[in-house]
């Protein structure tokens, strides 16, 4: 099978799966650079996810979420990032 490869577009992104009590990031700078992390729900821990999405480069996040939970989050990223709700 050939493998299909896409330009990449964004230099640095984030893609954050929400949940209740855990947000799971993944910071991706290439193909086959990334990170994943886990942060709580709390203020504290969403501004160390901020923080650490700014130091790694990011510039663009797309997050998923279902229910209410993605709006903490939005609510701290919204002012350093272009966000994706998806």
């Amino acid at each position: 099978m050939k493998a299909i490869d896409y330009e990449q577009v964004i230099s640095v992104g984030c893609g954050i799966d929400v949940h209740k009590d855990v947000i799971v990031a993944t910071v991706r700078s290439n193909s086959k650079d990334y990170q994943t992390r886990q942060f709580t729900a709390y203020t504290s821990s969403l501004t160390e996810l901020r923080d650490w999405c700014k130091e790694e480069g990011v510039t663009h996040v797309a997050m998923e979420s279902t229910g209410v939970y993605w709006k903490p989050v939005f609510n701290i990223l919204e002012e350093d990032f272009a966000i994706i709700l998806v």
